[in-house]
């Protein structure tokens, strides 16, 4: 009997992992929907001639008509959406207005750039803020006083509201134009990524720090951290091997929606770094009313924030054994 129901509470339970897989892909699907449709509705709402932009105000009306009709541009709007969403089911992604170019293989040459700058922003902003919030709270608590916790917050909070683009524009002008120590634009080798990697970082560093922070602080104050202390381990030990894995949990959770945004707010940074990724191309592509390589990005950086976040909640729902989180999620 004991067996039995051993078996089916495993049945159940891959029931129940299953739906909530079901139910997070399916929410993620409807949103990656809506962001293409608000993002083809826009552009065609915005007005102007991308066709005759693309082509030159000294083009022929008969070649520029040639264009249109080749792009389908000529189509019922509700023609023109069904057709993008059907190329989209075949992976196709649509082409540049501009060029003709294949927006798939556009993604393709610059997705790397994108995806190594904010991987690497990322990694940093978690080797900093950790640490650094751990530090903060084991000051604090050891010396009971609230100055050191309130210059911290009110320091991180400051930082925290720079935006990246601002950021990077200082460090370009005082690093890479004044001082000359780093490249001022491009991805031509290691000291390249340096001040990108810093302005995509900082902020990013400042916010995850405080959580980090509150964290360490909660989980010093745990019986199984006292009890490490009683035995008098060293202090490297109980902060190190008992406290920082315990207090990561929700840091890394936060920490790891942070990386699509991430991906994102990369747009603008990579803009002042002359970057070759998603960014520039996004930047560009709107400036020229590009529908294609706009509609094509758009569900990329939608696809990369929302595939992470999902990653997020699988990885929270394996570390929340509670059986509320598959049932009501």
């Amino acid at each position: 009997m004991a067996r039995s129901k051993s078996v089916t509470g495993g049945r159940h339970g891959g029931n129940r992992w299953l739906g909530f897989l079901l139910r997070r892909t399916g929410r993620m699907l409807v949103a990656m929907w809506m962001i293409v449709t608000v993002a083809f509705l826009v552009l065609r709402m915005a007005g102007g001639d991308p066709v005759r932009s693309a082509l030159g105000a000294t083009a022929a009306e008969s070649v520029v008509q040639a264009r249109r009709e080749q792009l389908g541009l000529d189509d019922p709007l509700i023609v023109q959406y069904f057709d993008y969403l059907t190329g989209l089911f075949r992976g196709d992604l649509g082409v540049s207005i501009i060029t003709g170019r294949s927006v798939t293989e556009l993604v393709s040459h610059r997705l790397p750039a994108t995806v190594e700058l904010a991987g690497i922003a990322f990694l940093v902003v978690l080797l900093v803020a950790v640490p650094v919030g751990l530090g903060v709270a084991i000051i604090t608590q050891h010396s009971g006083r609230r100055g050191a916790e309130t210059v911290f917050t009110g320091v991180t909070a400051f930082i925290a509201a720079i935006p990246e683009y601002l950021l990077g524009v200082v460090l370009v002008i005082v690093f890479a134009v004044t001082l000359h120590a780093f490249p001022v634009a491009g991805r031509t080798g290691a000291a390249s990524y340096v001040l990108p990697v810093i302005a995509l970082s900082v902020s990013a560093a400042a916010s995850i720090s405080r959580i980090a922070r509150i964290e360490a602080l909660n989980t010093l104050k745990d019986d199984y951290v006292r009890t490490a202390r009683s035995k008098r381990l060293p202090a490297w030990m109980v902060y190190f091997r008992h406290a920082l894995p315990n207090m990561l949990t929700a840091t890394l959770t936060i920490g790891g929606t942070l990386l699509g945004t991430m991906m994102a707010g990369s747009v603008l940074v990579e803009q002042v770094f002359n970057w070759p990724g998603l960014g520039t191309a996004f930047v560009g592509a709107i400036t020229t009313k590009d529908y294609g390589i706009v509609q094509g990005l758009a569900l990329v950086y939608a696809a990369m924030i929302l595939v992470v976040n999902l990653l997020v909640d699988l990885v929270l729902s394996v570390l929340d054994r509670r059986t509320s989180l598959l049932e009501t999620s």
